[in-house]
């Protein structure tokens, strides 16, 4: 429990306004809640959300520690009062999110609290599974990561230990990712691998695609199948072999099939004519293969999660 003294520089705001400079991290729907259930009280007695306050009013505040602590990119996600998850599995060592398009994964220049990993340390903090209090370092981490204009699911780790065993098998690739996306035209042959050089510009924020080995560039092996076909639109399955960047979006690009929507690497024309501004691309499917031993995700070993809706394949194939 906190007490304030109002003093005379604070006499006459309004109650919820003092309290939302007191506590900058405490979300506006829960102040409002606190005050309702008697957790906010003036001079011993419930108060209103609007009344006034008076020079010498002493305010007694039965609020956690950590809301009225500085506004910083570690406790950002105090201020998501209802986290927005889609959790397609979760247990007590890890989190699969289906992480919906638009949502960036980490904060990033544009955007500091609507990310994915504030929105899943507010859903276990609420939970009262983790709480930054109690630990001296751990914080639940993401595994993996998808651009933000790309869905799917997304593997969080909830403990150090599951967060060990995933950083290695993700790197020594024992973990089965699918996609699925729209791509113009057919790929020819319909089912096969891709294999090219990408090079990162890091100022653009794209990739370059060769054919040949280049200085700076890195192998990149994507296989592919052709699942159905309408008009100039395939639905194409794809599987990363190796992970690079924007290797999915360069690849079909470099062989003349553009996923739709794709603003840095497909065609503007038709993305304009399909109203589409983000690319046709979801990692739909996840499998942990764990061909070696596992620790303490060895139960893990074998199972595999798909996604339950995407929206791009509900609107352009759709079963007639």
């Amino acid at each position: 429990m906190r007490e304030f003294t109002i003093g005379k520089n604070d006499a006459g705001q309004r109650l919820d306004r003092f309290l939302s400079k007191a506590m900058p991290l405490l979300p506006p729907a829960l102040l409002q809640k606190y005050i309702r259930i008697k957790r906010v009280k003036c001079n011993g007695s419930r108060c209103q959300r609007d009344q006034r306050l008076r020079e010498g009013d002493v305010l007694s505040l039965y609020i956690n520690d950590e809301f009225f602590e500085q506004p910083r990119e570690d406790n950002l996600f105090l201020t998501l009062f209802q986290p927005k998850l889609d959790i397609l599995y979760e247990d007590a060592n890890i989190l699969l999110v289906d992480k919906r398009p638009g949502l960036v994964v980490h904060a990033d220049e544009t955007e500091k609290v609507n990310t994915l990993i504030n929105h899943i340390q507010a859903y276990l903090y609420q939970k009262r599974e983790w709480n930054p209090k109690w630990e001296n370092a751990f914080a639940p981490a993401l595994c993996n990561r998808i651009d933000r204009n790309t869905g799917g699911i997304v593997i969080a780790a909830k403990t150090a230990e599951a967060l060990r065993v995933l950083t290695a098998k993700i790197r020594d690739r024992e973990i089965t990712k699918k996609y699925l996306c729209v791509t113009l035209g057919r790929m020819s042959p319909p089912e096969g691998k891709l294999e090219c050089f990408l090079l990162k510009d890091e100022g653009k924020k794209r990739v370059s695609v060769y054919r040949r080995p280049v200085p700076g560039g890195k192998s990149a092996a994507t296989l592919y199948r052709t699942l159905e076909t309408r008009g100039e639109l395939s639905l194409t399955e794809a599987e990363l072999l190796t992970g690079r960047t924007h290797q999915i979006r360069a690849s079909f690009a470099g062989e003349g099939h553009p996923l739709l929507g794709d603003g840095k690497y497909g065609r503007g024309e038709v993305n304009r004519r399909y109203g589409e501004t983000r690319q046709a691309l979801y990692s739909y499917y996840l499998r942990f293969d764990f061909p070696t031993e596992a620790g303490v995700l060895e139960y893990l070993r074998g199972k595999e999660f798909q996604v339950r809706k995407i929206p791009f394949v509900e609107k352009y194939f759709a079963r007639r």
